[in-house]
């Protein structure tokens, strides 16, 4: 049995404090499995960080949300150090951040993408790039960070161009209408289909993560056929991406398709999160999934 554990959280991009929740959960529970576990809230600073890895520990649990963390760019130096880690690989990483490339591979693969285009911040700014509504949400972020809806007779721009700090580029999609499914993926194991339901305009970052910002329906209530086609999505979306672990995949089903949103290689692990949640539903707890977690944890060859 693994006995050294650095649980990775924190980070610096815009979901720091939704990792720092999930680091400090994974590593009571850990804990309380029997590991010997070393927090890191992880910084810019390598030099450090690879100063608080020795003596090497036997497995990095990666807790890191967003770019740096989520991205491939923490995999490729803990590959390069030869410690095992949580979660996907570097390439199924980059992939899956890599929003408007992951699209591609899962159109390819025959799932349901809403049609989209890639667009400058001027090309947003000048007017509307399609017929509305339209989405428009950074290329390479996550927990819907910087997401906005663009709706027929909206006056407001979705931002202003100072006011734009995730890059050059902007991913502009058709909005799909319907409910908002979610499954998580175990290994080869699609768990369960959750129905997300908010007041909010869409499940936003603060629908997320604020107290009664969404509640949570788990088995989602929908046909067979349809949650059946859920998990067999989640599943291909995951191995499409090469993904390993854990993944969860986000879906909107308008009442005849399912569309994929995204596949969260590092989604949410406090106790309440949709993941540990799917676990408790088909009968793991939260410290028999962070512990397989760790048993099955990897580098890239």
């Amino acid at each position: 049995m693994i006995k050294q554990v650095a649980v990775f959280m924190g980070g610096w991009s815009a979901e720091r404090e939704v990792s720092l929740v999930s680091g400090a959960a994974c590593a009571s529970a850990l804990k309380r499995a029997g590991y010997s576990v070393t927090a890191i809230d992880v910084q810019r600073d390598v030099g450090s960080l690879l100063g608080r890895l020795y003596p090497k520990p036997d497995v990095v649990f990666n807790a890191l949300h967003g770019r740096f963390g989520e991205d491939g760019c923490i995999q490729g130096l803990l590959d390069i150090l030869n410690i095992p880690y949580t979660h996907s690989g570097l390439t199924a990483s980059a992939l899956a951040m890599d929003k408007p490339l992951a699209k591609r591979l899962f159109k390819d693969a025959g799932i349901h993408v809403a049609e989209g285009k890639i667009a400058t911040r001027a090309e947003v700014l000048a007017g509307d790039v399609m017929k509305p509504p339209y989405v428009v949400k950074p290329a390479n972020e996550g927990s819907s960070v910087g997401i906005h809806i663009v709706r027929e007779g909206d006056n407001a721009l979705p931002f202003a161009h100072e006011s734009w700090p995730y890059g050059d580029t902007v991913m502009v999609e058709r909005f799909v209408p319907g409910r908002e499914l979610t499954v998580s993926v175990m290994g080869d194991r699609a768990l369960a289909v959750t129905e997300i339901m908010t007041d909010h305009e869409f499940y936003d970052f603060d629908a997320k993560y604020a107290a009664g910002g969404s509640r949570h329906q788990i088995p989602a209530d929908v046909p067979a056929s349809v949650y059946d086609e859920a998990l067999r999505l989640a599943q291909l979306a995951h191995d499409t991406l090469g993904c390993r672990g854990v993944s969860r995949s986000d879906f909107r089903y308008d009442g005849e398709d399912m569309y994929i949103l995204e596949v969260n290689t590092q989604p949410g692990m406090t106790p309440t999160s949709l993941v540990p949640e799917q676990a408790q539903h088909v009968g793991i707890s939260f410290e028999e999934l962070v512990s397989w977690m760790v048993e099955n944890a990897e580098c890239d060859a």
